[in-house]
């Protein structure tokens, strides 16, 4: 089983280019592409801002393809991406250049979110739209089980592909083999917002080609680092087990290394190397 992680929380402090050495250094046989800075989103406001980053610039596909070069200069490679969100119809021409550094990075799964109040049908037309192109540079599309919150209640509600049956639904609406899940194990374990990592796993079967994993107290979008909080990942690897599951770990512990300092990077990265190979371990173990 391979172990990946995402850039974007190491690359917020030494940049993508060191981000990626560092990983390759702690032990992660894959980098997760991440691309929000290609157009930022304001969520207090609920407005895109501009950015000076070389995602947003004219240059993007050579800022792609030096960071594949890094990785294979360092005996890694890109596994994944994910596109920058909230997927509404502003952010559409950056969703087909997500798809585009994907390629050019090396990728093969773009992880797209739905709109999270959108039905199966509706956030398909966006999906559809996008499949052609994503088909034309090689790449697959994975779409993401979502979160809503309820203030009252102080805990998550149903979203787009929450449980496994809206999963599905939004599967089936689109049809395609070229579109796939991608099960973020924390969304999934959140008191209220879905059917439980588990389930979801099984449900899924086959169709289930990536991964999003980080832990929490069930409750809360928290981030961390696996094995740190309340999810019981020894349940979730056995499912993974079950449905031979062919993807990589792929971390998205991004605000684990929110307590590091800058010159601190590389001792946050290698933890988390540290507990994406724990659980490659116990899914190697289950065949046993």
């Amino acid at each position: 089983m391979k172990i990946s992680t995402e850039i974007g929380s190491a690359a917020h402090l030494i940049g993508e280019e060191r981000a990626i050495e560092s990983l390759a250094k702690a032990g992660f046989d894959a980098w997760d592409f991440s691309m929000f800075d290609m157009c930022r989103y304001d969520w207090s406001r609920k407005v895109f801002l501009p950015s000076d980053h070389p995602l947003a610039s004219t240059d993007y596909l050579k800022f792609a393809r030096k960071l594949k070069q890094i990785g294979l200069d360092n005996g890694i490679v890109c596994n994944q991406s994910h596109a920058p969100f909230p997927s509404s119809v502003a952010i559409r021409p950056f969703l087909k250049r997500a798809i585009e550094c994907t390629a050019e990075a090396g990728g093969k799964i773009c992880i797209i979110h739905p709109e999270n109040d959108r039905s199966a049908e509706e956030n398909a037309e966006m999906y559809l739209e996008l499949l052609p192109f994503a088909k034309e540079c090689g790449v697959k599309i994975a779409t993401e089980n979502m979160w809503n919150w309820d203030n009252e209640k102080g805990e998550a509600c149903f979203a787009a592909c929450a449980t496994s049956e809206s999963f599905l639904e939004h599967l089936h609406a689109v049809d395609d083999p070229s579109f796939v899940a991608c099960l973020d194990l924390g969304h999934a374990e959140m008191k209220g917002a879905g059917s439980g990592a588990a389930a979801m796993i099984r449900a899924l079967g086959p169709k289930l080609e990536a991964l999003h994993i980080h832990d929490n107290d069930r409750i809360h979008d928290s981030h961390q680092l696996p094995f740190s909080m309340k999810i019981d990942f020894g349940e979730i690897v056995s499912a993974l087990k079950e449905i031979d599951y062919g993807g990589y770990f792929t971390l998205e512990a991004d605000a684990y290394l929110k307590k590091y300092a800058k010159d601190d990077v590389c001792k946050g990265v290698k933890k988390m190397a540290e507990s994406a190979k724990r659980l490659a371990a116990m899914f190697e173990k289950e065949s046993l």
